[in-house]
């Protein structure tokens, strides 16, 4: 995983111009401009320079800039990301892929823009975040994750795996009968394994009920124990939510701390493994330690990280 911070990633559509404000002002740590399925087929074309006028124009501070384009196989895409990098590529930091079905997509992104950085001049690699919401791309998440060094992470997507995989689902794309156990977590775990695999970032997927902030919370906390870093979100109310779910509680911090000065104090005295109030602390406890550390001073730069794991080039 890397230590970029993508607790929260707030989708908007493109076309909805008025509401671009809100979304920078909520909180998320990303704000992805959706030029795919929240856009109508009607408005996609004339959106672009809403995207544009957005990165170019708004002050977006710690929110991380981004969009997300058309699929591969329709008639916007390549346009999507021709026109917007044009126009907006120095101020775009993440281009999100949706559809991924193969690791031919996205090396067909990466050859774009690299085309583009060149051309233009642009002084930052564009990143990629890339959707696995195709039962073939599930099928060939390991590879996907790999197929190029601009993928920061890979999202489940639900909603189009829903009906790729054919499952009989509620709009919340939960299951329509009783079904023992988590419906999505032979999914959910083979994109979070694949992204791992990477050394990549694994985002949950949306949760459609917006009004049901308890049932978001839900699937966010069963969804971090898992190992995924973020979530979606598609109402600025979720976006607090996500932060604190997917950020080192108190005492997980407390613990780590606890943990790491025990050991190190049992390496000052010729000890190597140690033990804290009954329970075994050996090197793999400190390296969790660690990255718990790493992400609580990559989410608060105030707080230093006991010897922090590096961040992801």
């Amino acid at each position: 995983m890397t230590l970029l911070i993508r607790r929260s990633e707030l989708a908007l559509p493109a076309c909805n111009d008025h509401m671009f404000a809100k979304a920078l002002a909520s909180g998320a740590d990303l704000v992805f401009l959706d030029l795919e399925d929240a856009t109508p087929d009607a408005l996609k074309e004339q959106s672009r320079e809403k995207v544009i006028a957005a990165l170019t124009a708004m002050d977006w501070g710690n929110t991380v800039p981004a969009i997300r384009i058309n699929g591969l196989d329709t008639r916007w895409c390549h346009d999507d990301i021709i026109e917007v990098v044009t126009h907006a590529g120095s101020h775009l930091h993440t281009i999100v892929v949706p559809k991924a079905r193969t690791a031919r997509d996205v090396w067909w992104v990466d050859v774009l823009l690299t085309q583009l950085e060149e051309k233009l001049g642009l002084t930052h690699r564009i990143r990629l975040e890339v959707l696995i919401e195709e039962v073939e791309g599930l099928a060939n998440a390991e590879a996907i994750a790999v197929a190029s060094s601009r993928v920061d992470a890979l999202i489940f997507g639900v909603g189009d795996f829903s009906l790729s995989q054919g499952a009989r689902v509620d709009t919340n794309f939960e299951p329509l009968g009783d079904y023992p156990g988590d419906f999505w977590h032979y999914a959910r775990n083979k994109v979070l394994v694949a992204a791992r695999i990477a050394g990549i970032d694994a985002i949950d997927a949306p949760f459609p009920d917006y009004g049901n902030l308890t049932g978001y919370e839900r699937d966010a906390r069963r969804s971090s124990l898992l190992g995924y870093t973020g979530k979606w979100a598609i109402h600025p109310n979720q976006v607090a939510i996500a932060n604190t779910v997917y950020s080192p509680t108190p005492e997980e911090i407390a613990l780590a701390e606890r943990n790491i000065a025990a050991y190190r104090d049992a390496e000052a005295n010729g000890r190597g493994a140690v033990g804290v109030d009954g329970v075994l602390v050996d090197a793999a406890h400190i390296k969790m330690a660690q990255a718990t550390l790493a992400r609580a001073a990559a989410i608060d730069p105030h707080r230093r990280a006991d010897r922090a794991i590096p961040a992801r080039s």
